[in-house]
């Protein structure tokens, strides 16, 4: 390859790398989640999926047979799937904070 065809390889890269970053700092719409009307087909949906299943008793065991298994991973010295296991066990345990951030802005 001449210096020519090098040159503008590398100036094809740079372009494309500097459109990717310019799109990527670019202020988007902020989003924020509501809870849906009550009364609403959605609010039953959330209310099933969130409150009842993710928030309740369900969700606290998930999280505790998550962080079981994470500890025989541990044992059987698989640390990186151990590690992603403790990852979403936290996440059940944690949910109602996990929940509340959501209706955080989100940018």
């Amino acid at each position: 390859m001449n210096r020519l065809q090098y040159f503008r390889k590398r100036l094809n890269m740079t372009t494309w790398m500097g459109a990717v970053l310019l799109t990527l700092f670019q202020a988007g719409n902020v989003l924020a989640m509501t809870v849906p009307a009550t009364g609403s087909f959605a609010y039953d949906l959330y209310d099933i999926g969130v409150n009842q299943i993710l928030l309740g008793p369900v969700g606290f065991t998930g999280g505790v047979a998550c962080m079981c298994v994470a500890a025989i991973l541990a044992i059987r010295q698989m640390i990186l799937p151990a590690a992603g296991v403790v990852l979403g066990g936290a996440f059940l345990l944690r949910a109602n904070t996990v929940v509340e951030t959501i209706g955080a802005l989100i940018s």
